[in-house]
């Protein structure tokens, strides 16, 4: 039986999931280790007038309380047993901690039917922040906005991101590229959807002009996710078929680095709020990223693989990052997160 364009289309947006994981599973080099946030030296209190368990680290986050400012960032979705198994095992682990989670692309379920069950996670974390994700150069290919409230319905979400990822677009071997004119579309979703709409970069990071234009389409969420951690430039150079296009490694590390990024998004704190993604490697960078001015920090590389294996695992390293979060607000005197809050006396320099 001949196979039609649209079953090659849906079978290709369903294997390129597969197809990411296993470029970061095999090349140790997509994770870019930009190590920005090792520049930044914070004031130590010798003697901090507090003791551990004095320490609050809770935070809200679209209406409700995470016990530290942790969100898993978007890393996968598709119809396989493997993907399931992680997006599962992250969503348990993001309620038995009390962090936020956030999902790969949705595309996929509406391309893919069968990959549905893969988002369908609000039976694992019937009680924390559940964040879904599309693509928004997608509204310029036939992407409606029935289709962004059933991606929030099959998660029941308390968010969208709407990601943006030019240079993976620009990369990939099917990419689509269209990025032109989407303001109107975007505030057009922002307007029909019951739940916030969030701006996310998967890696480049977004700049003041991103964010202005976001406001502007009613956006007051914004995941800067900075250069200096997964690239998906190099990812994508693994999926070309020819091995002389050296377009993605040109690219691996062009963007923002999360930190600079944090600092241009400064002058919005009074009407934006931001998610501090994209290098962050343990709970020292968060503690910093908080000081620089996010309201919440986003990390995926590390829990990758404990996703393939247990929830428990992933708690794990959940768990170690909250010691590490906890310890550095402790050794800066810091009782609580509002405290860190876009405290630059806590910054003795940079090298």
């Amino acid at each position: 039986m001949a196979t039609n364009k649209s079953d090659l289309g849906s079978q290709l947006t369903n294997d390129r999931k597969l197809e990411h994981i296993r470029a970061i599973e095999n090349d140790p080099q997509t994770d870019r280790e930009g190590r920005y946030f090792d520049r930044i030296r914070l004031m130590h209190r010798a003697l901090p007038e507090l003791s551990p368990e004095q320490i609050d680290t809770s935070i809200e986050f679209l209406g409700k309380k995470l016990s530290f400012p942790l969100l898993i960032s978007s890393m996968t979705g598709g119809d396989h047993e493997l993907i399931n198994t992680i997006n599962r095992n992250l969503a348990l682990a993001a309620e038995a901690t009390g962090v936020a989670m956030a999902v790969g692309s949705q595309r996929v379920m509406f391309t893919h039917p069968a990959a549905r069950e893969s988002f369908d996670l609000r039976q694992y974390a019937p009680d924390t922040v559940l964040l879904g994700n599309v693509g928004a150069v997608q509204l310029n290919y036939g992407f409606t906005i029935e289709q962004c409230r059933k991606a929030v319905k099959v998660l029941d979400a308390d968010g969208l991101y709407l990601h943006l990822n030019p240079l993976q677009e620009a990369i990939q071997p099917e990419g689509d590229t269209d990025f032109s004119n989407l303001s109107e579309k975007i505030t057009a979703v922002v307007a029909g959807l019951d739940v916030p709409v969030l701006f996310k970069e998967v890696g480049s990071g977004l700049s003041p002009a991103d964010i202005e234009t976001g406001l502007k389409s009613g956006i007051h969420w914004f995941d800067l996710a900075g250069t200096g951690g997964t690239s998906w430039s190099r990812i994508e150079y693994h999926r070309t078929a020819d091995p002389a296009d050296q377009l993605g490694l040109c690219f691996q590390d062009w963007g923002i680095p999360t930190p600079e990024a944090l600092r241009l998004a400064e002058p919005y704190q009074n009407s934006a709020s931001f998610i501090a993604s994209g290098g962050l490697r343990d709970g020292i960078d968060m503690v910093k990223s908080v000081i620089l001015g996010a309201s919440l920090c986003g990390m995926a590389a590390p829990f990758l693989k404990p996703a393939m294996e247990s929830a428990e695992a992933v708690i794990q390293v959940i768990e170690q990052l909250r010691r590490e979060f906890t310890t550095a607000m402790f050794l800066l005197g810091a009782a609580d997160v509002n405290s860190l809050f876009m405290n630059r006396a806590l910054i003795l320099g940079e090298r």
